[in-house]
């Protein structure tokens, strides 16, 4: 049985805690791996060959550190056809797919080769005096990211790489779901150049995750997955004086106006709803038609769709989507989807009896599609994560405004409409972090920033883009006079610039 440990101090490791999780092939169902659950004592021995790198990397000119991220970029590439196999056969979600998980991340590798321009200050020649005034940036230090099973190459990339271009050291807690694309990630930037000691990855759990949290070496930690996840990270890491950006999860809408294109909505839908097995944070999870007469021809439209929809293993490429990443998340998704029918939903589209022959014992689920689904049942509240679509009929616009207004998560939301008043009038009221017109997806390009408003996202700053220059690095401010040669005596009041 292959064994995963720990990546530290430039070096694979063998668990040393006596403590394992099982890493499951989800086509089969049958456990492919173990991966070791670090102790107390290997998180902090990452942390102190973090510590230990971490000032002559700082050290280290920024058109150096952004030449490591332009050779790990070189490596990736050659090497994206077997992490795309490896992230495969781990999560579950089919080769296509995970391509552009890592490509996605290799995204914001390119936005951080540019961090000799992203980290430049500000200067004011003459502000008084014989005065300059000037601000600096400078890394935090020692920094982590935790980061979740549905993304194993982008998120940690969107972590890892803004951090450790800005000159700090960085700590990473993968998901122990699949674990090996991040400790691939990590030899790679090894092979590219970066010093011993300044990407460690701790596989783990909770034991991992609360050392992190609450040791004082660390000076920020970035997170995404479960909302009551995020906000736990969020309420232990700010108590213990860090620097804390969250994200959690979603219930994201899309709106179907009457004027909107519906064959193109539809295949919007099928492929947000139903792509990656729906375990995407901004996968499209209600359908919100306007109007009666939009509902009824939408839910024509969408049934032949999710019905003929192609569910097979990851690595078939005919495949629309792959099996689910454990038999536990597929049973929590068919329990989801008990619960809507028991609500009173329409259940339209029924994918639990979906079985895939030679697989199984596999985690497949067909898609599901609920119609006539209320804002006051389970299944509307409360992210499922998996491969099934609420339909919620609004009357009229404003309602369709509201549902994802008033809703308690707020990460991603779209509008499909001909009507360019409309689509500006939504995007402008609509309180939602990130909004698509005619864009199902609506997940901004790595120079931009990524992040989720209300129960969705915690802390000031968000993901990739400008935030994540500032939230890796605090700012100096420098006033400056040299002498001239006149004495102008003590000065007892407090100093302006006149």
């Amino acid at each position: 049985m292959r064994e995963i440990g720990h990546f530290i101090g430039g070096k694979t490791l063998a668990g040393t805690s006596g403590r394992f999780g099982d890493v499951f092939n989800p086509n089969t169902g049958e456990v492919q791996a173990r991966v070791a659950l670090a102790s107390t004592a290997e998180v902090e021995s990452a942390i102190q060959n973090a510590q230990n790198a971490q000032p002559a990397w700082a050290a280290t000119n920024p058109q150096r550190r952004a030449r490591v991220m332009f050779k790990f970029l070189e490596l990736i590439a050659k090497e994206t056809d077997a992490l795309a196999a490896l992230l495969s056969s781990e999560h579950g979600k089919t080769l296509a797919d995970a391509k552009g998980d890592i490509q996605r991340g290799v995204e914001v590798v390119e936005f951080a080769c540019g961090v000799p321009h992203l980290m430049k200050g500000e200067y004011s020649g003459g502000a008084g005096p014989g005065i300059d005034l000037y601000s600096i940036r400078q890394p935090l230090g020692v920094v982590a990211g935790i980061t979740p099973f549905n993304f194993p190459a982008m998120i940690p990339l969107w972590k890892a790489a803004p951090a450790i271009a800005c000159g700090n050291a960085f700590i990473l807690k993968p998901s122990e779901r699949d674990p090996s694309v991040p400790m691939r990630i990590a030899e790679l930037f090894m092979e590219a150049g970066l010093p011993a000691g300044i990407l460690n990855v701790v596989n783990g759990d909770k034991e991992a995750v609360d050392t992190i949290l609450t040791d004082p070496r660390i000076m920020a930690v970035g997170f995404v997955g479960s909302t009551p996840i995020a906000q736990y990270i969020y309420a232990t890491g700010c108590a213990h004086g860090k620097r804390v950006q969250c994200f959690g999860g979603a219930k994201n809408h899309m709106i179907v106006m009457p004027d909107a294109d519906l064959d193109q909505a539809v295949d919007a839908l099928v492929g947000a709803g139903y792509g990656s097995a729906g375990e995407r944070c901004m996968a499209v999870s209600v359908a919100v038609p306007v109007g009666q007469k939009t509902a009824d021809a939408l839910v024509q439209k969408l049934i032949p769709r999710v019905e003929s929809l192609k569910v097979g293993p990851s690595n078939d490429p005919q495949a629309d989507y792959g099996p689910l990443v454990t038999k536990a998340h597929l049973n929590k998704v068919r329990d989801y989807v008990d619960l809507g029918v028991k609500e009173g939903a329409k259940l339209v589209v029924d994918g639990r009896g979906f079985k895939l022959q030679g697989y199984e014992n596999g985690n497949f689920m067909g898609g599901c599609l609920f119609d006539e689904v209320t804002p006051d049942m389970t299944i509307y509240k409360e992210e499922i994560f998996g491969p099934v679509l609420s339909i919620v009929r609004a009357r009229d616009y404003e309602e369709a405004v509201r549902l994802p207004s008033e809703h308690e998560y707020g990460n991603g939301v779209s509008i499909f409409t001909r009507d360019g008043d409309t689509a500006r009038d939504f995007t402008d009221r609509v309180n939602v972090g990130m909004v698509g017109v005619n864009f199902a997806i609506p997940v901004p390009l790595a120079y931009h920033t990524f992040g989720g408003w209300k129960k969705s996202g915690f802390g000031d700053l968000n993901q990739h883009g400008p935030d994540s220059i500032r939230f890796y690095t605090k700012t100096k401010t420098v006033t400056a006079r040299w002498p001239s040669g006149t004495k102008e005596g003590a000065e007892f009041v407090i100093p302006t610039m006149r």
